[in-house]
């Protein structure tokens, strides 16, 4: 069962289509397992469908966006008999295999990554898939800009609690922390970074002029 899910505004900027491509694909993977934001994003599209057939009519009050974003929270949570797995998995389409099967890069002791942002040509941001090994722990790192994170497969926990599959995370510079993956599973992880991590370890600090 999914704990972290995107806030109100990412749920609203995903209705609309104004998120770049990597990051509506890792609200569309958290979507297609979470009922409960799947259905508020139903009812953003509704409610954006109602306002453009009559936006000639329709005069915006002061109050209007916080009673919108009322609404949306105060969204009932469906029942768990309207949760149901995705007929066609869009991160296996992006791929081409499975996760598990990749041609994955050491890059620490118990890290490591695929880089996948050329599948995203005219994006500047940087898409990467992350493994932690069964009990692993990532390096001590903070970010230089936010880092939205969905995790696909097992848990990790950090400071801020623990964070299982189909989980949502968002990061930023005021942010640092070091994950450690839990359970008897590696920890995959799907990242859209704007900027490089920054490595905070006595030792592994030498390694940021290595980091993109």
């Amino acid at each position: 069962m999914t704990r972290h899910h995107p806030d109100s505004l990412s749920l609203m900027e995903y209705s609309a289509g104004n998120l770049s491509d990597p990051h509506a694909l890792c609200i569309r993977l958290h979507l297609e397992r979470c009922p409960q934001c799947r259905s508020r994003v139903d009812t953003l599209d509704s409610l954006g469908a109602v306002m453009m057939d009559h936006q000639p009519k329709v005069s915006v009050a002061d109050t209007s966006f916080d009673q919108l974003m009322a609404r949306i929270d105060n969204t009932p949570e469906p029942s768990p008999e309207a949760v149901a797995r995705p007929k066609v998995d869009p991160l296996m389409k992006l791929l081409g295999q499975d996760i598990n099967d990749l041609p994955w890069k050491r890059q620490l002791a118990d890290v490591s990554v695929l880089d996948i942002s050329d599948k995203f040509p005219g994006q500047n941001e940087r898409v990467v898939l992350q493994k932690l090994v069964s009990g692993g722990k990532a390096p001590a790192h903070t970010h230089r800009g936010d880092e939205t994170t969905i995790v696909l497969q097992g848990a990790f926990s950090d400071q801020n609690g623990v964070f299982n599959q189909w989980d949502f995370v968002v990061l930023n510079e005021e942010d640092e922390h070091r994950p450690v993956a839990v359970g008897c599973e590696d920890c995959i992880t799907l990242s859209v970074l704007s900027a490089p991590l920054k490595l905070t370890g006595t030792f592994t600090r030498l390694l940021n002029p290595f980091l993109r």
